[in-house]
């Protein structure tokens, strides 16, 4: 499985499906999930909040609305929305979205940083249980996951991370 690491938006990225850190109740409101519901259009909320609740470690694929994907995972690091999160739940939020991604068919992911924002998360734990997540990930059809973020700091984090982890 191929794994890129880029600075730039997760709503400009070559994906077919891209990844929301989600609260439980699908709600859309800050962050990430914010961004995604004001340019990909209500409805995406709307279908989130329909299949909720979403329990931490597990996720749903809703549509994405006006956005160039096939769809968007939301997968919760949090029960409720803007609560701080924990190196547990991200892990748990990562391996869930790459569980779907891959039962769902689909051959490339996009992750942003998983509960840096209103889940204030130190980055450099958010990278380690990230790439933690996908090393020990198996695919079928997953062959190419994307972490992309406009925060320099975050990328910094996955490369120094990485490096560490992978060796390289």
């Amino acid at each position: 499985m191929e794994l890129l690491i880029l600075k730039g938006s997760l709503l400009e990225v070559d994906a077919e499906v891209i990844v929301n850190p989600a609260n439980s109740h699908g709600y859309m409101g800050g962050g990430v999930a914010g961004v995604i519901r004001s340019l990909g259009g209500e409805e995406i909320e709307r279908e989130a909040v329909s299949k909720a609740p979403i329990p931490v470690g597990s996720a749903v694929l809703t549509t994405a609305g006006r956005l160039p994907f096939k769809g968007v995972i939301h997968s919760p690091t949090m029960e409720e929305p803007a609560m701080p999160t924990t190196p547990k739940k991200v892990a748990l939020a990562t391996q869930a979205a790459l569980r779907l991604a891959d039962e769902e068919g689909f051959i490339s992911v996009a992750f942003p940083g998983m509960g840096t924002g209103v889940g204030r998360l130190p980055k450099d734990t958010a990278a380690e249980v990230m790439l933690l997540s996908i090393k020990d990930f198996t695919p079928r059809s997953l062959k190419k996951v994307v972490l992309v973020d406009l925060d320099e700091e975050m990328v910094k984090a996955w490369e120094y991370k990485f490096k560490e982890l992978f060796g390289r």
